[in-house]
């Protein structure tokens, strides 16, 4: 067990909890960020990002996220790849286990795991990331101003894709798959009357192909669709399955529920970036890591006075 007390212990280091470091760090707390796998998180995967504060010719997603470890850093923020496995409330001070061995104690705690995409799994998707497949139409729409696109899903997110891409793409062909989409969303019936909108129903993307770029997808009923890029918005998978034994509510698709303030229903324990599922940006991320570590910092005050 480790025999120091942290302060602030964030779990996750993509941009909220890279901003909860900073934040909590240059207050003069001891902060201490647990990562397992890359720092950075899934920001890592945004070859170009234009819609970020301050940088008006953009910036690469590893570049943007080394800034923001750097500074983090700066301020004294330790950060240790080290998974975890478990997270215990135990009143005032939050305890948590790495798949390593390693046990970390904190006054407070802040979980910004993020989310995952569930992939399609199929041939050209893993090739093509980057290169004209995307998993955030709101992120990289713009990219394909004027060009033909894709929207793979039939979840809201997916709905709210298509009318994002119509506003500036030619054409968007709406594919939710065999199963169609999740609910009866009274969006569509007014999507279907858009021109530049082409639902395609009943079928199943097979690959996604082309050479240095996607060109095209085939479908499986032998139908080959040319277009320019594949926007594939499928339901989230929960990175929060380590809150079950302190008690942290999740709604039913895993999302922590937090108020304004990013407090969870357990005190002590906060939440900010995806792993809420509000906003899904980088700056959104930023923002609720901010408020996550102000009220954390608060919260460790609240503590010293008792």
């Amino acid at each position: 067990m480790s025999e120091e007390t942290y302060d602030v212990i964030i779990v996750g280091s993509g941009p909220a909890g890279l901003t909860a470091a900073l934040y909590a760090s240059r207050h003069n707390n001891k902060t201490l960020v647990l990562e397992g796998n890359k720092v950075g998180g899934k920001a890592l995967e945004a070859h170009w990002v234009e819609n970020y504060p301050g940088f008006p010719d953009g910036i690469s997603g590893p570049d943007l996220m080394k800034l923001m470890e750097e500074q983090a850093t700066k301020f004294g923020a330790e950060i240790k790849q080290e998974t975890v496995i478990g997270i215990s409330d135990l009143g005032d001070l939050k305890m948590l286990s790495t798949r390593s061995g390693g046990f970390y104690q904190a006054k407070s705690l802040i979980i910004a795991t993020g989310v995952s995409r569930k992939s399609l799994s199929v041939k050209g998707e893993g090739e093509f990331k980057g290169r004209g497949v995307s998993y955030c139409g709101v992120c990289d729409g713009p990219f394909f101003r004027d060009k033909t696109v894709a929207v793979v899903g039939g979840g809201h997110e997916a709905v709210h894709d298509i009318e994002v891409l119509s506003e500036t793409s030619n054409k968007v062909y709406a594919i939710p798959g065999k199963k169609g989409f999740s609910e009866e969303y009274p969006e569509i019936e007014y999507l279907r009357k858009d021109p530049k909108i082409e639902f395609v129903e009943g079928v199943n993307i097979t690959e996604i192909g082309g050479e240095d770029f996607v060109e095209y997808v085939k479908l499986d009923d032998g139908q080959e669709i040319k277009l320019d890029g594949v926007f594939i918005i499928l339901e989230h998978v929960s990175t929060s399955g380590i809150l079950t034994d302190a008690g942290v509510s999740t709604d039913a698709g895993g999302c922590i529920l937090s108020d304004k303030d990013q407090k969870t229903n357990v005190n002590g324990i906060f939440a900010a970036g995806d792993c809420c599922c509000k906003g899904l940006q980088i700056v959104t991320a930023t923002g609720m890591g901010a408020s996550a570590a102000l009220n954390a910092m608060k919260y460790v005050k609240q503590l010293a006075r008792k």
